[in-house]
């Protein structure tokens, strides 16, 4: 992933230095193993453990010559170890220490996103409590609804946020699998016990099977939820940039006293960080396509899932806690605009309340029907005039028959429309 979206904390995890300690890692837990087992001699763990060292520059040289990423690793490791290098890897395969070294990694990088997810429900929850009662319009098809509150808004993106901590968890467990199987996943050079030590001690539950490699569906569903996430991240995101634009701007992203929205207009304030966070989200739902194609490899083994992997483990999960990251910031720093929001709700005069004066109606012995024609005509009229719904529907004489202008007064009460909020927050924040 390039520098420009990359953290440091998660990018660790994928630089080669650290992907090869885990193997160095797997390679002593099976080796620890097979000493319980009387299958190597005592002590060969712990001596590998003090003599080997990473020389990333070395396993490549090597890798260069034999074409093989697992056999320069043993061989740059053995240079160091000596003697007692010869009993690692015994009976494995090369699948055995990638596949559970990929899972590891990626568990790991799922703390990190979790973490960032935390954050957001933090900052989402602080603000939907600040603007519980700033009321706004709703839209829906971008057109003037209800009213709402702009706390609200902000609670429906906590809810999901809550879901998509559930969400990775589940995905977590699902690959936090491990496979010590030996060539076809058949443990035919390798006794089992050697795979359940090694995934207790790396906190991963034994692969049920294996067919040398460890069943793809795993990770095709861990990184469509990670895809979900991004979608959330979107949805956030683009609420924020239509909030922004200059016939509502009733939400904004900060923007620093000397920043600089346009080269050629300089007063223009983009909500440039939202945008970016819709383009990162792009990338990656992309990488769930080629997950999902992993699924399907070749008989037992084959490695056209490896290049995939290669990619789209560390630019997944890198540009995902990004994106969070960014997004909290969006959060925490944007600016709100209760009056302007009052302001938008106002410009439809008062169409917003059509919904009550129609089921007033319907109460009163109007057809449904009936009711709904006659106050869809006041309201294309109050539209069509620019003059106020309310004063429209004065003038009605089925309305004027059926309700009184006090009532109808009444009905014009903003209030009445968040009369039920607090059973929505009692929901959500239970």
């Amino acid at each position: 992933m390039i520098q420009r979206y990359s953290r440091k904390e998660i990018k660790k995890i994928w630089e080669e230095k650290n992907k090869y300690q885990i193997w160095l890692d797997i390679e002593i837990a099976a080796a620890q193993a097979m000493e319980k087992l009387k299958l190597i001699p005592r002590g060969i763990s712990s001596k590998v453990r003090k003599k080997a060292t990473i020389n990333v520059s070395r396993i490549h040289k090597i890798e260069s010559k034999v074409h093989h990423d697992v056999i320069a690793f043993l061989t740059s490791i053995t240079e160091k170890v000596g003697h007692e290098g010869k009993f690692l890897h015994q009976g494995m395969t090369s699948s055995d220490v990638l596949d559970t070294s990929f899972n590891i990694q990626l568990v790991q990088a799922s703390k990190i996103i979790s973490k960032d997810i935390d954050e957001i429900l933090k900052v989402l929850k602080n603000k939907s409590l600040k603007y519980k009662k700033t009321i706004c319009i709703g839209r829906s098809h971008g057109v003037h609804a209800e009213p709402t509150t702009f706390g609200l808004k902000l609670l429906s993106f906590y809810e999901e946020f809550k879901r998509n901590k559930k969400r990775l968890e589940s995905a977590v467990k699902e690959v936090s699998t491990c496979a010590i199987s030996g060539a076809v996943g058949t443990f035919a050079n390798v006794d089992p016990k050697v795979e359940t030590y090694v995934a207790k001690k790396f906190n991963l539950r034994v692969e049920p099977i294996s067919t040398q490699v460890i069943p793809r569906d795993r990770h095709a569903y861990y990184f469509s939820v990670l895809a979900i996430i991004a979608g959330s991240i979107e949805r956030v995101a683009t609420e924020i940039r239509n909030l922004q634009k200059t016939e509502l701007q009733e939400v904004e992203e900060f923007f620093d006293k000397r920043q600089k929205g346009s080269s050629a207009m300089p007063h223009k304030k983009n909500p440039i960080l939202s945008e970016n966070l819709t383009g990162l989200a792009r990338m990656v739902r992309s990488y769930v396509v080629p997950a999902l194609e992993n699924i399907s490899l070749w008989h037992e083994r084959d490695i056209s899932h490896s290049s995939v992997e290669r990619n789209i483990g560390p630019d997944s999960t890198i540009t995902l806690d990004f994106s969070l990251n960014r997004l909290k910031n969006i959060l925490q720093n944007m600016h709100v605009y209760p009056k302007k929001m009052l302001k938008n709700l106002n410009i439809s005069n008062g169409l917003i309340f059509s919904q009550r004066v129609m089921l007033e109606l319907t109460k009163r012995g109007v057809s449904r029907e009936k009711a709904y024609g006659v106050v869809q005509k006041n309201a294309q009229n109050s539209w069509k005039k620019n003059i106020s719904f309310y004063e429209s529907l004065t003038k009605d004489s089925l309305i004027n028959k059926k309700i009184s202008n006090k009532d109808l007064v009444k009905m014009f009460d903003i209030n009445y429309h968040t009369k039920r909020i607090n059973v929505i927050y009692k929901r959500v924040l239970k």
